[in-house]
C-alpha cells in the first residue's frame, strides 16, 4: 500500500481479520470488513463532491460509527480531519471551522440546528448530514443536491462505489488538527501527524498490554484526544471491538459492562466517581474489566481506594493534546507504591523535568516537563511563530509544573499556564476573561479554578465593576451563555475594588486562590 496513515487502517485489519467485530454502537455490529467497506464508500462519495488531498472534513456530533468512519475515509484521501467539541457554543466552532479552512462539515441530527445556523458564515461548502442510526448499505440513489446543499450520509454512501482507494500518504503528512484553547485565549489547532498517532498508539499496545480480544467501552468523547487516541484508535490496530455510546451515563455503563463483557475503560474522574456512586455498585458484575485508565486531572485517593475494594486498579497517566496526547504513565504494578505519580515515561516518548535553561532539576525540585518523540506535533495549524515559541533545541515545553522522585517517577505540581481542569476538560482563564471583558459593565477580571466535589475544578471570576453599573453574579454568569461552552462558564463571582497586581500590572492570581482558600 502506497496509504502508510490512518486512512489504511482499515484494509489492512479487514484483511487480516475481516470477520472480527469492528465497532458495536446501538444493537447494530460492523466487522472490520464492514467498517473498511463503508470507509471507502464515504471517501469515495466525498472525493465525487471535490475532496482531495489536504482538504479538511470536520466531524461535529457525539460518539457515533459515522465519526470513526470519517475519519478513515479522510485519512484515505490524504485530507485532514478535524474533531469538534460538541460542548462547545455556535461562535467557537464557526471559529474552528474558519481557522481550520474545513470545506466539509459531517454533522450529527443532534447538531444539526448549529450547523444550519453556521451555515456560509464559515467557509464550509459542503454539509453531510448523518442519520440517526447508521444502516446498510442498499440503493443506488445518485448524489442528493447540488455541493452547496445538505446531503444525506447514508444516501451518499449507497451511492458510492465500493472499490479501494490507495493515496500516497506519508507517516509525515498531516492526519488531524485537535483544538486546544491557548492561554492568550485563542484557540490553536495542534497539527498531529499520522506518524504522531501511530506512534502513540504503539506505545499505548505496549504499556496497557492491549489484548487482540480487547472489548472497550468508548463513553469518554471521542473529540477529545484521551477519548480517541488512547483508547479507540489502539483498539482498533489491535483488533479489537469497540463498544461505542453516544453519552455517559453511569447506571447504562455498568449494564453495558455486564452485556458486552467489557475489559477496557476510560474515564476522567468526575466518570469514575458517577459509577462508584451508583446504588447498583456494590453488586455490579465487573469481572470482565481488565484495564481502567483514568485522565484529565488527579484521580482522588478515595476513588482509587473505591475501585481497589471491587479488586480493580487505576492506569493513571498524563499528557496533552500536542503529543497525541500519552506522555506519562503510571503502570499497575506501581499504582499503590507510587499513588498520586504520574508515572514514567511511555515506551516509545522522552520527558525531562527541567529548569529554564533546560537543565535537569534534582529529585525533589520543581521544574517544567519537556517532552520529545515520535508522537510530539510538528507544530500547531498555520502558526508558526506560536509554534517555534512552543519548542525548545526540539524538546516541546508542556507548562506545567512536576517533581521527581529518586527512582524516576513524576509527580504533577502545578500549571504555569493556570489551566483549570473541570470534569477532564481544559478551561483556559485568559479565554474566559476576554468574553467577560465584552460586557461593557466590567472593568477588570481575573478567572481562577476552585475545589468543586463533582468536576474537581471549577471557575471562578473576580470582577471589578463600572462604576453604577447594576450588575450581580447572575447577570455576569447569564452574559456568557451561548459565548461560550457551559463548562468554561465560572459557577461564581467575586466583586471586588480591584485586583491585586505586581509593579509591571500583572493579576497575581496566587493571591486570588489564597483568598478563595486554595
Amino acid at each position: 500500500m502506497r496509504n502508510e496513515g490512518l486512512g489504511s487502517w482499515t484494509a489492512r485489519r479487514a484483511r487480516k481479520t475481516p470477520d472480527r467485530t469492528a465497532v458495536r454502537f446501538e444493537g447494530q455490529s460492523w466487522s472490520y470488513a464492514a467498517l473498511h467497506d463503508r470507509a471507502s464508500r464515504l471517501a469515495r462519495a466525498l472525493r465525487a463532491l471535490g475532496t482531495g488531498r489536504g482538504d479538511r472534513v470536520a466531524y461535529l456530533g457525539p460518539n457515533h460509527p459515522a465519526f470513526l468512519e470519517t475519519l478513515f475515509a479522510t485519512g484515505m484521501l490524504g485530507g485532514i480531519f478535524v474533531p469538534l467539541n460538541t460542548r462547545l457554543a455556535g461562535p467557537e466552532i464557526a471559529y474552528q471551522l474558519a481557522d481550520s479552512g474545513t470545506s466539509v462539515l459531517v454533522h450529527a441530527p443532534t447538531h444539526s440546528g448549529l450547523a444550519d445556523a453556521i451555515r456560509g458564515t464559515a467557509g464550509v461548502r459542503v454539509h453531510i448530514a448523518v442519520g440517526g442510526q447508521a444502516v446498510g448499505i442498499a440503493g443506488t440513489a445518485g448524489l442528493a443536491g447540488p455541493a452547496g446543499s445538505v446531503h444525506q450520509y447514508e444516501d451518499l454512501l449507497a451511492a458510492a462505489a465500493g472499490e479501494p482507494i490507495d493515496e500516497l500518504v506519508s507517516l509525515d503528512d498531516t492526519c488531524m488538527i485537535m483544538y486546544t484553547s491557548g492561554t492568550t485565549g485563542r484557540p490553536k489547532g495542534a497539527a498531529l501527524t499520522h506518524g504522531n498517532i501511530t506512534w502513540n498508539s504503539v506505545n499505548v499496545l505496549i504499556d496497557h498490554d492491549l489484548m487482540a480480544d480487547e472489548v472497550a467501552l468508548v463513553s469518554a468523547p471521542m473529540f477529545h484526544t484521551a477519548g480517541l487516541n488512547m483508547l479507540t484508535l489502539p483498539v482498533l490496530l489491535k483488533g479489537g471491538t469497540c463498544v461505542i455510546v453516544s453519552r455517559f451515563d453511569a447506571d447504562a455503563t455498568l449494564d453495558l459492562v455486564e452485556q458486552q463483557r467489557i475489559t477496557f475503560m476510560f474515564g476522567v474522574p468526575a466518570m469514575f466517581q458517577q459509577v462508584a456512586r451508583s446504588p447498583r455498585w456494590p453488586g455490579a458484575d465487573l469481572s470482565s474489566v481488565r484495564i481502567l485508565t483514568c485522565g484529565g486531572s488527579p484521580v482522588p485517593t478515595s476513588l482509587i481506594a473505591a475501585y481497589q475494594q471491587r479488586g480493580l486498579t487505576f492506569l493513571q497517566g498524563y499528557g496533552m493534546t500536542e503529543a497525541a496526547p500519552g506522555t506519562l504513565f503510571l503502570d499497575a504494578g506501581h499504582a499503590e507504591s507510587k499513588a498520586g505519580s504520574a508515572g514514567v515515561p511511555h515506551f516509545f516518548s522522552d520527558v525531562r523535568v527541567v529548569r529554564p535553561d533546560l537543565s535537569e532539576v534534582a529529585p525533589g525540585e520543581p521544574g517544567e516537563i519537556v517532552v520529545r518523540g515520535p508522537h510530539v506535533m510538528p507544530g500547531y495549524w498555520e502558526l508558526p511563530a506560536e509554534s517555534a515559541a512552543a519548542f525548545t533545541d526540539g524538546w516541546f515545553r508542556s507548562g506545567d509544573v512536576a517533581r521527581v522522585d529518586e527512582d524516576g517517577y513524576a509527580y504533577i505540581v502545578d500549571r504555569i499556564t493556570d489551566v483549570i481542569i473541570s470534569g477532564g476538560e481544559n478551561i483556559y482563564p485568559a479565554e474566559v476573561e476576554n468574553s467577560l471583558l465584552a460586557d461593557a459593565d466590567v472593568l477588570e477580571c481575573a478567572v481562577i479554578g476552585v475545589p468543586d466535589d463533582t468536576w474537581g475544578e471549577v471557575g471562578r471570576a473576580f470582577v471589578v465593576s463600572r462604576a453604577g453599573a447594576a450588575v450581580t453574579e447572575a447577570t455576569v454568569i447569564s452574559s456568557l451563555t451561548g459565548r461560550l461552552a457551559q463548562y468554561k462558564i465560572p459557577t461564581s463571582v467575586v466583586f471586588v475594588s480591584e485586583l491585586p497586581r505586581t509593579a509591571s500590572g500583572k493579576v497575581l492570581k496566587a493571591r486570588l486562590r489564597q483568598a478563595s482558600g486554595r
